[in-house]
């Protein structure tokens, strides 16, 4: 036998292992599996949350539409008794100085009570913007904080 045959005879091919293989294939599947239900898991508290702060921040606006409506309906009461109580003064008056003395007062009593309900509005309506763009403002600083951390 000539020195190349043996040399044939000694190399070996290595042999195929299915069992091998297949363990591989499984660890693969079973790491793109656990993967997927980490990033299921994660998509679906983004979801929850999103779907919170939306329910909150439609809740807010419920409440603060209320509390807006039933202070308009509280300035056009609070108008309409002063204009009654300025007919019943007028119908009262015993001379023409008298009407326009009650005339001027009445005038600066309605105009200072425009303004200050106009004030008592704005400062609402600024209460509920600020309160139905919280939920908004605070999830997205959680999910900024959650950037930073990942």
């Amino acid at each position: 036998m000539s020195k190349a045959a043996k040399t044939a005879e000694t190399i070996e091919f290595p042999t195929f292992d299915a069992s091998k293989a297949t363990d591989q294939f499984r660890a693969f599947a079973e790491k793109g599996v656990e993967q997927s239900k980490e990033v299921y898991s994660k998509m679906k508290a983004s979801a929850e949350d999103a779907q919170k702060t939306v329910e909150t921040a439609m809740e807010t606006m419920k409440k603060a539409g209320s509390e807006m409506s039933l202070k308009g309906i509280g300035a056009l009461r609070a108008g309409a008794e002063a204009d009654f109580s300025y007919m019943e003064s007028l119908v009262k008056a015993k001379s023409l100085s008298e009407v326009i003395e009650l005339q001027t007062t009445y005038m600066r009593k309605r105009m200072e009570m425009v303004v200050d309900q106009a004030k008592d509005m704005q400062s609402a309506s600024t209460k509920m913007a600020e309160e139905i763009s919280k939920p908004a403002k605070d999830a997205f600083e959680k999910t900024m904080k959650e950037l930073k951390v990942a």
